[in-house]
């Protein structure tokens, strides 16, 4: 019955799987008329060849139809449109109802402007080069030491535990690690008891300007600054401030002098690589922040979400291994080392503030995966992630190199830009092109950059954007810049 090829469409991008496709597709044939009562139809081997699919689809599809009533399996006789349809009589195709779909809105109400709209991420494109926020290149990640470690964590009867309901705080094993490590690397004098495992720095920072924040509550943030974080604390009803960041980081005279007029509850700052002018925050000015906030009272978050990655020197040790009234909750993340996928990133505060943060994130996220923390733990104890943080910093250093060569020789006096200490991306001020038009130019032609307008503020626009070096090697950085060149000329 070729007519069922006509009939019967079959979409490889819907998320709705093939036998419920081709069930549904034969009910609304046989409601409509199309299909009439007591026809024969042909078995689940010939139409499975009909629509080009795996038979097993097909005997799921008739198993399905034939438990909803529409169609009956007669032994030796075949399959058949049941004459006893679950519906009345067939309609005309212009009464039709269409399948029940999800309303589109609700019935009932809810404060829409409560939700501060966040653009949603979608995975990279296939075939397209991507100068990306300054990234780490995924395809370096140890995933295969990754999954050994995840495998014999999950072969050790001791460890079957894990796969339960435990700590939200993170296991011991990995908190207990990552206490060494920074304070071997960073200088922090800490415990487990000062560590809380989250799904990234995002959630960390979340869980953290939540419990100090209340609606309403100023706070300061670097301009420019990430958006990702000031989206955060607008969700929260934060009132934001913003203090200029110049070649040394954050102003903190203007910091004092927000102070002066406004009671403010805290301070965002990045002080390693600053996001998005790559920067790095003075020990002066390091120093003068820890001061205020004590002066003043209020909490500083402090996200060092990609403090290995240090090209020129060694880097500073963080304003929370210098803290020494409680003022700093310092955020970090294994994102930016291993790959974005792997959602491990942690916060460090004293313990009463982590006791609450724990309580916070559990109300959220009931835990972390077990499992993979304790792989992730196993990698710093055998040297794994010690290895390939030294190995990417070599890498990403000439990958840097490259892309600052490049700038310089192919875009000329159309961008501005200065080698970074250090991080995966390079703040590039374009001159002369608005880089809303180059965005669009360069997708079309193959490569993906943002248009630089998520850096800007009701006060400022940049016509800037990040260059991520880190994930594309030196053949296609080269590609990339090639394509920026003709959308700019």
């Amino acid at each position: 019955m070729r007519l069922l090829e006509e009939l019967i469409r079959i979409d490889e991008k819907s998320l709705t799987p093939v036998y419920l496709q081709i069930t549904n597709a034969f009910i609304h044939n046989i409601r409509s008329g199309r299909l009439r009562k007591g026809l024969k139809l042909p078995g689940s081997r010939e139409v499975a060849k009909l629509l080009h699919i795996n038979r097993m689809t097909m005997v799921a599809a008739y198993d399905e139809l034939q438990a909803q009533g529409w169609i009956e399996m007669l032994a030796r006789k075949g399959t058949f449109v049941k004459n006893d349809l679950p519906v009345l009589t067939p309609r005309k195709l212009d009464t039709v109802q269409s399948a029940f779909a999800m309303p589109e809105r609700t019935i009932f109400s809810f404060d829409e402007k409560k939700i501060v709209p966040v653009p949603s991420g979608t995975f990279p494109e296939a075939g397209k080069l991507i100068f990306n926020d300054g990234f780490p290149d995924s395809r370096l990640a140890p995933t295969e030491e990754l999954i050994r470690s995840m495998r014999s964590f999950s072969r050790l009867a001791i460890h079957k535990k894990y796969l339960m309901y435990g700590d939200a705080q993170g296991t011991g094993l990995l908190r207990e690690t990552l206490a060494g490590f920074l304070s071997d690397t960073r200088g922090l004098p800490i415990t487990p008891r000062n560590i809380l495992i989250t799904r990234g720095a995002q959630m960390g920072t979340y869980i953290a300007a939540s419990i100090v924040l209340a609606p309403g509550d100023a706070i300061i943030v670097g301009e420019p600054g990430y958006s990702g974080a000031n989206l955060t604390f607008l969700q929260l009803g934060a009132k934001i401030n913003y203090a200029p960041v110049d070649g040394e980081g954050m102003d903190i005279d203007a910091v004092e002098n927000i102070c002066r007029s406004k009671e403010i509850r805290m301070v965002y700052v990045i002080p390693h690589h600053h996001n998005p002018t790559t920067v790095t925050l003075t020990p002066e000015r390091r120093i003068r922040l820890l001061e205020l906030s004590v002066k003043y009272k209020f909490a500083i978050i402090e996200d060092d979400y990609d403090y290995d990655f240090h090209y020129a020197s060694k880097p500073m040790m963080p304003m929370a291994s210098l803290d020494r009234h409680g003022s700093v909750i310092y955020i970090g993340t294994l994102t930016k080392t291993l790959a974005p996928a792997i959602r491990i990133g942690f916060m460090v505060a004293p313990e009463h503030f982590i006791r609450h943060a724990v309580w916070l994130r559990k109300a959220l996220d009931t835990q972390g995966d077990s499992l993979m923390e304790n792989a992730i733990a196993g990698l710093y104890k055998d040297g794994t992630i010690a290895s390939h943080i030294k190995r990417s910093v070599k890498l990403y250093k000439e990958r840097r190199d490259h892309l600052c060569g490049l700038l310089a020789s192919e875009l000329g006096d159309h961008v501005e830009f200065k080698v970074p200490d250090g991080g995966m991306s390079v703040w590039t001020k374009f001159l002369r092109a608005d880089m809303v038009q180059v965005s669009k130019k360069a997708y079309a032609k193959g490569l993906i950059i943002r248009d630089g307008t998520a850096y800007d503020t009701p006060a400022s626009r940049y016509n800037s954007v990040r260059m991520g070096f880190a994930s594309l090697d030196l053949n296609e950085q080269e590609q990339a810049i090639g394509i920026l060149k003709k959308a700019i000329y």
